[in-house]
């Protein structure tokens, strides 16, 4: 390109209408980009892990309501409580994570703050539950941590 050349064409760029920035909008940016709308990556993962997560609770539940032999009876443990009681408290935070993951997933903003409430919850009620399966306790509180992160971590949809 010849000196005469790359004037005019800096005189173009410099005098058009749509500004200096519109040869810059033009070329391809590097950079991290924000999302230009719909659910991110985050969103989607957190919304899955809440419908699963949601799922297994209810299942969990009606297996502690259908029969009391399914978990092993604990002898001494701080927090007592039937596992009847356990089998409701299961199956109703099951029925609303799978309710907020749908939310999630659509994008409702009501959503993300009720998932990571219930995801607290869930932890709390997964740690208490720990005398009765220790390991899947385990692993569900894991899965209401990576929710939680994810619900608040995700970059604003708007």
């Amino acid at each position: 390109m010849t000196q005469q050349q790359s004037q005019a064409h800096a005189t173009d760029a410099a005098h058009s209408t749509a500004g200096p920035s519109a040869s810059r909008a033009a070329s391809p940016s590097y950079g991290p980009r924000r999302p230009s709308g719909g659910l991110t990556g985050a969103l989607v993962f957190a919304g899955v892990l809440m419908l699963v997560d949601g799922v297994l609770a209810i299942l969990q539940g009606i297996s502690a309501l259908a029969a009391d032999d399914v978990y092993a009876r604990v002898g001494d443990y701080v927090f007592k409580g039937s596992l009847t009681t356990w089998g409701w408290v299961l199956l109703a935070l099951g029925v609303v994570a799978v309710s907020v993951g749908h939310g999630v997933l659509r994008g409702a903003w009501w959503a993300r703050l009720t998932g990571i409430f219930l995801a607290s919850l869930g932890m709390v009620a997964h740690f208490l539950f720990l005398p009765y399966a220790p390991v899947w306790s385990v692993i569900m509180v894991a899965v209401d941590f990576f929710v939680i992160m994810a619900l608040a971590l995700a970059p604003d949809p708007t």
